[in-house]
């Protein structure tokens, strides 16, 4: 497994927290805090939608 540099978790209201990640090779990875060796990946700009559309609140169902 490449080298993942998390960033601090996103926590909604009682529900599960989630964590960001990078590589080296500019790949983007998404967890639940404590299983981070379960990560999936994706584009950074797949990823960067996702969460942009989950903070404007068009998708916090999914958390």
């Amino acid at each position: 497994m490449p080298t993942i540099t998390w960033e601090d978790p996103f926590c909604g209201e009682g529900n599960s927290c989630f964590r960001l990640g990078t590589d080296a090779d500019g790949n983007a990875y998404i967890a639940v805090k404590g299983q981070e060796d379960r990560a999936i990946t994706d584009s950074r700009a797949a990823l960067r939608t996702l969460i942009l559309d989950i903070k404007a609140g068009n998708a916090d169902h999914l958390l």
